[in-house]
């Protein structure tokens, strides 16, 4: 096989694997950012509960002081009662105290259905803070792996940049910028096998005589359709060896790619 079309699969190779790298260092922050997004909106949601559960308690309260205020004005009709001269005024004392007396009832049905919405605020929030605080080990787990894992794959991808520079500084310069040209404009492929005398990049049958000096591994052969630089391994021969004979050994061809 040409030394320039061997650096040049060996490249293909580093090139595969250092963009898998650099997806993965870009990828880890955002898998992060999600799950610590997804806890700041389980946190917000905590707070909103806890904020109800609050107005809850304020307004239990609040009912308490109006029972309370209803209750002293009560106390303070009777009082007056006692001096009514008149049926009138009696009456009149009469009518404060019921009407004092349902307000006391609304007062305390409010509290009923306050004490009901509380007992569930608080089985929601409880139960978010067991749930918060365990989601919370967890994300600080996320990003303690990430950070390793980062750091893991950014000393790969210096390892693998090194290697990439120093196969590209021992191919010849015009074959390395047709590599580049070749692996920029198809989507990183710029080698391929030929195999069956068709390109195994985009498919297309190759020229008998084109595949035929492919096979003799002399030059450099890229694909006329889809212009990638080609290689050519031969099958291994299965030919069954007779008595007392071994298997043939195959031949090794070279890998070449048309200019």
């Amino acid at each position: 096989m040409v030394a320039d079309l061997k650096l040049a699969i060996q490249a293909q190779e580093l090139d595969r694997r250092i963009s898998e790298l650099k997806n993965e260092i870009a990828a880890l922050p955002k898998h992060v950012a999600v799950i610590e997004k997804t806890l700041d909106s389980h946190l917000r949601k905590l707070e909103a509960d806890r904020a109800a559960l609050a107005a809850n308690q304020r307004e239990r309260k609040g009912f308490e002081t109006d029972i309370q205020t209803q209750e002293q004005r009560i106390s303070k009709f009777r009082d007056q009662m006692l001096g009514a001269k008149t049926n009138e005024q009696y009456g009149a004392f009469k009518n404060e105290i019921e009407f004092c007396e349902k307000e006391i009832r609304k007062s305390e049905d409010r509290i009923l259905e306050k004490m009901a919405e509380a007992e569930a605020l608080d089985k929601n929030v409880k139960a978010a803070e067991t749930s918060l605080d365990k989601e919370k080990r967890h994300v600080e787990s996320e990003k303690k792996q990430a950070r390793e894992r980062t750091a893991v794959d950014q000393k790969a991808l210096d390892e693998a940049q090194h290697e990439r520079r120093s196969i590209a500084s021992g191919m010849s310069a015009p074959v390395y910028r047709e590599y580049e040209r070749i692996r920029k404009s198809r989507k990183g492929i710029a080698v391929t096998e030929a195999s069956d005398g068709r390109c195994l990049a985009c498919n297309m049958v190759l020229r008998l005589q084109l595949f035929q000096e492919l096979r003799l591994g002399n030059r450099i052969i890229c694909c006329e359709s889809c212009g990638r630089m080609l290689y050519f391994n031969p099958p291994v021969e299965t030919d069954e060896a007779g008595p007392g004979e071994s298997p043939s050994e195959p031949q090794a061809q070279s890998v070449d790619t048309a200019s």
